[in-house]
């Protein structure tokens, strides 16, 4: 059966898992201490202070980890314990050495300082304020040959004590050591997070990018099946217009025939927009004389001028020449009066140098026509993105006659023939 939520204690199991090694290293140099305070007291005949000696060294090693700090303050405290008191020297103070080693390893930088000042002092007062001599030593080598060599050569005492300083130094560079490894390989995975973080973001960007430009790819689709099926639609729309009012059979056949013609041109430049495909078999004067008959097929007067040296456009300014003149002249035979000629001018840059095509439409119109104060519906629209897109321009004049002006200007490049 579970326990409600609210009779669990706070102090878990759990909660002391983390501390686990560091408990059990705490209980076994508790165990040798304690041992060898016994012996401590029984030599010295009742001196209890290597009891306190040896719980102060088992709680510095439990805290060496989690609290470097706090162990490290102990073993300052355990050295005055020494200094100011004379305390006997114990050989459970050796596994201090292992707050040396956490000093270095998880303290914080003044950690790390403190520790390494503390390895030198640790030293002075084992090995000169007691000579290095402890109960248990004394106890083990007793009156031996080995304790009496120790006791009366002043080398071999030194060399112990170097020995000593070895054994107690040593594990403060190796904790540095581990630390440095440790951030070493943390800034290896960090590095390596960020780098895949990053990779994210450039394939998250080229994502954005190819749906930006399958947008782009789709506006630019609608934009000339538009173009195509408008201008086809006008030039139908007005011959069959023209045919209500044809008695004469041959001049009807005439009108159907141009409806078929330009049905199957617009069924065919749909056909080319949606394979994306230009129409390469043909030059742009072709393609500029065949609006121009497509219109005048409809019934509608247009006059042409051409100014300067005509040549070949790049294919992109050709294109974008080809749709612009198409929408205006479909805007043209939309909104002008059928009465009235549609002017249409194109001057090129003079001497075959850079510069810019001038394409303008002109037709008459009805002052108050609400589709030309409109700007002809998405037509305008259209045409000024086709021409910003390749750094060109538009202007729509309106003046308060009736007259209707659109002026497309392409970029030329120079030399291109």
């Amino acid at each position: 059966m579970t326990r409600p939520a609210y009779l669990e204690d706070p102090m878990t199991e759990t909660d002391w898992r983390p501390w686990l090694p560091e408990a059990i290293t705490a209980l076994v140099v508790l165990a040798f201490g304690l041992t060898e305070a016994l012996v401590t007291w029984a030599v010295t005949g009742g001196n209890l202070v290597g009891f306190a000696q040896a719980v102060t060294v088992a709680f510095a090693v439990a805290l060496c980890r989690r609290a470097p700090e706090a162990a490290l303050g102990l073993v300052w405290g355990l050295g005055l314990l020494h200094v100011l008191f004379g305390a006997p020297l114990m050989l459970i103070e050796f596994a201090l050495t292992a707050v040396f080693y956490g000093g270095a390893r998880w303290g914080r930088p003044p950690t790390v300082v403190m520790s390494a000042l503390s390895v030198p002092l640790a030293v002075v007062v084992a090995f000169v304020l007691h000579d290095g001599n402890t109960v248990s030593l004394h106890l083990l080598l007793g009156g031996s040959r080995l304790g009496v060599l120790i006791r009366e050569q002043s080398t071999l005492r030194l060399a112990l004590a170097l020995i000593g300083l070895l054994v107690v130094a040593a594990p403060w560079p190796a904790g540095l050591l581990v630390r440095s490894l440790e951030r070493a390989s943390t800034s290896r995975t960090a590095m390596l997070a960020a780098e895949e973080v990053a990779a994210g973001a450039r394939r998250e960007t080229e994502h954005a990018h190819e749906i930006a430009h399958l947008r782009d790819q789709q506006t630019r689709l609608a934009r000339d099946v538009h173009d195509v099926v408008g201008h086809s639609l006008a030039v139908i729309l007005a011959q069959a217009e023209s045919g209500q009012y044809l008695d004469d059979t041959e001049r009807l056949k005439k009108v159907l025939q141009t409806i078929a013609t330009s049905a199957r041109s617009s069924l065919r430049d749909v056909r080319q927009v949606l394979s994306s495909t230009q129409d390469t078999g043909r030059g742009d004067a072709d393609r500029f004389e065949g609006l121009i008959a497509g219109v005048r097929s409809g019934g509608h007067e247009i006059v042409v001028t051409e100014l300067g040296a005509p040549r070949q456009l790049l294919p992109d300014a050709a294109e974008v020449a080809y749709r612009v003149l198409q929408e205006m002249l479909t805007n043209a035979i939309k909104h002008g009066r059928r009465d009235r000629p549609i002017t249409v001018e194109r001057g090129w840059p003079p001497g075959g140098g850079a510069g810019v095509l001038r394409i303008e439409v002109t037709n008459t119109t009805e002052p108050a026509d609400p589709a030309v104060a409109a700007n002809a519906g998405r037509g305008l629209d259209g045409m000024r993105r086709r021409l910003e897109a390749i750094g060109g321009r538009l202007d729509v004049r309106r003046p308060e006659s009736a007259t209707f002006t659109a002026a497309a200007f392409v970029p030329v490049r120079g030399g291109a023939g």
